[in-house]
């Protein structure tokens, strides 16, 4: 299956964690293949498009052996699970061996027949791709060194944390140029012409396994990125880009496969125009945190092109649970502005249910939390509403709300509007971002406003109001909303 829509909603999954609930609910181990309908039904909501189960390749006994004797890992295990079992550690689903199904998940037969449960069910499959590093026992160390950057004995002497010994050849531990080395894993090199076809192989067999691939930190193999990192300690910088060389091959087995870059530090329009169909919009996540509106609104003012291919998102393994950072009706708020932006939607299995904790990836358990069913029900009904009324079709645009002199809580709404060609879909939504109440005039600018009454429908609420056509174009809809307040209303 594949044929995604223009903006998809994906909701990610932590594989070894969903499996191990699933199992003890069930007294019996549970791998993909074993899934029952209630539970891929649980994990489908309507209005999600992909389901992106993450971590789901061969992890490393090598990289589980080193987090077992790191301390700062092992405390951090015990910060999220004071009663830490010693089977509960399975190892980082970054640090992979091989790219083939974990046998603990049932192994490539398990995983087609949960390609298969959520195809019926019109859902496509997203899997993870780590270009920047292996674990220390995966196949290529030994046999294939010429893929990883290299160093020598007098690397090890200065630096004995940066660098590794493997089969008499000295080779680097996988990092970021801002950040210590990763301890757990091998840097592979991003200027190999090797490296690059090995990398088109591996690309090739995930994509027929699934309808999408997630890569990790993927500006780090771009050649400005790499040669910050590595410059000088590996071949000549390629003329072409690392991308767009892999991505042109893989286009050529498999057309329709969508790629989603994790990406950082502003490079998410240069991946895009590397290959990529959706990158991780974190400066959005940071504004909104930050209880910024006009940074908000600046930065949704970015081309409607750009903003299109833009993943947003309020949290996923990497975050803090947005319940902890934005409790209550400010991650409503979020929530609301996260659903109705243009773009890809990345949503966070527990998320919805309000849960605090984010377990860490190495750990195949997560604390119990009580369910916040209330809240539950709110984020499937905002995601049915977006996706059965068509709220994200036709043209996005921003709309400015206006105060008045001895008025300024305008500057705390974030407004938008969606509209096709048509009277039957046309919808605004405004939301007050900030923890004090805020009003005023928000212009539409429709002409087809002018001259007729208008019904205005909260889908959230079911609020409705009657306003007269050429006062919503000329001064503006006038609201006054309460601290986080929004609104998401149908225009008839």
């Amino acid at each position: 299956m594949n044929g995604w829509p223009d903006q998809p909603v994906i909701y990610e999954i932590n594989t070894a964690v969903w499996l191990s609930e699933l199992t003890r609910a069930a007294g019996r181990p549970m791998t993909l293949a074993d899934v029952t309908a209630a539970d891929w039904d649980a994990v489908t909501p309507a209005g999600v498009d992909g389901v992106w189960l993450m971590g789901v390749w061969e992890r490393s006994p090598a990289g589980l052996a080193l987090a077992n004797t790191n301390a700062g890992l092992r405390a951090s295990f015990r910060d999220v699970l004071p009663d830490l079992r010693t089977e509960d550690v399975i190892g980082s689903p970054y640090c992979v061996r091989r790219y083939v199904v974990d046998k603990r998940f049932g192994g490539r037969p398990a995983l087609a027949a949960a390609r298969a449960a959520l195809a019926a069910r019109g859902i496509r499959l997203l899997l993870d791709y780590v270009p920047n590093h292996v674990a220390p026992d995966h196949p290529w160390v030994k046999d294939y060194p010429e893929l990883f950057v290299q160093g020598g004995e007098q690397d090890i002497k200065a630096e004995p944390g940066a660098w590794l010994v493997a089969d008499g050849h000295v080779l680097a531990h996988g990092r970021d140029p801002y950040f210590p080395p990763w301890p757990d894993v091998v840097q592979l090199d991003a200027f190999s012409p090797a490296l690059r076809a090995a990398t088109v192989r591996i690309l090739n067999d995930i994509a027929a396994q699934c309808d999408g691939i997630r890569c990790d930190m993927a500006m780090l193999m771009t050649n400005q990125v790499f040669a910050k990192t590595w410059g000088g300690r590996t071949g000549p910088e390629p003329e072409e880009e690392f991308w767009p060389t892999v991505i042109a091959k893989l286009r050529a087995r498999h057309p329709e496969t969508v790629l989603v870059a994790e990406a950082y530090w502003d490079l998410e329009w240069a991946l895009q125009q590397q290959g990529f169909g959706f990158c991780y919009d974190k400066r959005l996540y940071d504004r909104i945190i930050a209880g910024d509106p006009s940074a908000v609104r600046d930065h949704v003012r970015a081309d409607l092109s750009y903003q299109c291919r833009l993943m947003r998102f309020l949290e996923n393994h990497d975050e803090p649970r947005i319940a902890d950072r934005l409790p209550g009706e400010a991650g409503r708020a979020a929530a609301t502005a996260i659903a109705t932006l243009p773009g890809a939607t990345l949503w966070h299995e527990g998320q919805f249910e309000g849960r605090r904790v984010r377990p860490p990836v190495f750990l195949d358990r997560r604390p119990d939390e009580p369910p916040d069913t209330e809240l539950a029900r709110w984020y499937r009904r905002l995601l049915d509403v977006v996706a059965a009324r068509g709220v994200r079709r036709g043209t996005w645009r921003l709309l400015e709300a206006t105060g008045w002199p001895d008025n300024q809580s305008s500057r705390n709404l974030a407004a938008w509007s969606w509209a096709d060609d048509s009277d039957t879909s046309r919808h605004v939504v405004v939301i007050n971002l900030s923890a004090s109440p805020a009003q005023g005039r928000v212009p539409l600018s429709w002409p087809v406003l002018r001259g007729r009454s208008w019904r205005l429908t909260d889908l959230l609420t079911q609020e409705t109001f009657e306003r007269d056509g050429g006062e919503l174009t000329d001064p503006g809809l006038f609201v006054d909303l309460r601290p986080w307040q929004c609104y998401l209303l149908a225009l008839r």
